[in-house]
C-alpha cells in the first residue's frame, strides 16, 4: 500500500494515516505501507509507521504503553508522569508499562503490564512488578526515577 498525504497539522495526519493502515493491520490485510507527506520529516513518519506497526501488533520497536485518561479519583499529575516515563523508557522493546491514574481501577487495568506506576494519593504513586505492588506512596516527582531503578533491579533496562 502506497499513500500521500497533504495535512499540515500533525495530529490531523497522523488521524488519518492511522486510520487507512490500522484497519488493514488488524485485520491481517498489509504486507506492507509507505507513506508520504510533503510537509513532515521522513524521520517522523518513519516514526510513526513504527508506531502503527506496533499498535497492530505487527513489529515491536519501543515499549508499550498502558494508561487511562484523568478522573476526578487521580489525584496526581499523571499527563507529566507519563510524559516522563515515556521518554525515559521507549526505548525498552518488548516492556509493558502501565501508568494509571487512581488506585480504584489502575491496578486491573494494568493487570498485563510488566511494570506499573498507579496513583494512591494526594501526589503519590504505588510501584508495580506485574501485579504485585513493590512500593507505596512514592511522591510523584520521584515516580520517573524509581520506576527505572525498579526496572534496573529486575534485569530489563537496556542503555539507549
Amino acid at each position: 500500500m502506497k499513500k500521500n498525504y497533504f495535512q499540515t497539522d500533525w495530529q490531523d495526519f497522523v488521524a488519518h494515516a492511522t486510520a487507512d493502515i490500522a484497519t488493514l493491520g488488524v485485520d491481517g490485510l498489509l504486507d506492507g505501507f509507505m507513506i508520504k507527506n510533503p510537509y513532515f520529516s521522513s524521520e517522523d513518519i518513519y516514526r510513526l509507521s513504527l508506531q502503527i506497526l506496533q499498535a497492530c501488533g505487527l513489529r515491536y520497536s519501543q515499549a508499550e504503553f498502558i494508561s487511562c485518561p484523568s478522573c476526578g479519583r487521580t489525584q496526581y499529575d499523571i499527563e507529566r508522569i507519563a510524559e516522563e516515563i515515556k521518554n525515559a523508557t521507549q526505548h525498552l522493546i518488548g516492556l509493558k508499562i502501565g501508568i494509571m491514574g487512581c488506585i480504584v481501577n489502575g491496578p486491573g487495568e494494568m493487570a498485563d503490564a510488566d511494570y506499573g506506576v498507579v496513583g494512591n494519593g494526594k501526589d503519590k504513586v504505588t510501584l508495580y512488578k506485574g501485579q504485585q505492588p513493590f512500593s507505596r506512596s512514592i511522591p510523584q516527582e520521584e515516580a520517573c526515577k524509581a520506576l527505572v531503578d525498579l526496572i534496573k533491579q529486575h534485569g530489563d533496562w537496556k542503555e539507549k
